[in-house]
């Protein structure tokens, strides 16, 4: 049985991954881990793999950001579209729509397009985050925790 579930992001430079995800948006590191030993290698299939590994979490949501030393990665983020097969975005449930909407807009964050009411009380916005990942902001205020 799935209890949960998490998104994981490989970042350029986790310093600026994380001024964007734990200071702009307000998740909380809750652990750090350098992986210079054969294990994240084994897991992911490349011998050579050597990584940062950041846990930030915020409410029930739970995202891991992952720097590369070895092997560098590529990015082809940017070059994503929504409609691409694949993990498309970050989804991201908040309360306070239109403040987050009005603080991103002053960091000059790039919005893929305009915010919606996609059915009564229901918001949403996708926006790319410091590497080009797409994340969206979803507030529901007729959702009864």
């Amino acid at each position: 049985m799935i209890y949960g579930l998490h998104c994981a992001v490989s970042v350029s430079d986790m310093q600026k991954s994380l001024k964007f995800y734990r200071d702009l948006l307000g998740m909380e590191v809750i652990m750090e881990l350098d992986m210079e030993d054969d294990r994240i290698g084994l897991v992911i299939g490349e011998k050579e793999a050597k990584c940062r590994i950041v846990h930030l979490s915020s409410g029930s949501a739970f995202l891991e950001l992952f720097q590369y030393v070895q092997p560098p990665g590529k990015n082809s983020a940017w070059k994503m579209k929504q409609y691409d097969v694949g993990i498309t975005h970050i989804g991201l449930e908040v309360t306070g729509f239109h403040e987050l909407l009005k603080k991103l807009e002053q960091h000059n964050i790039t919005f893929l397009g305009k915010p919606v009411e996609f059915r009564p009380g229901v918001w949403v916005a996708y926006f790319r985050g410091p590497d080009g990942e797409v994340c969206e902001i979803r507030e529901r205020n007729n959702f009864k925790k």
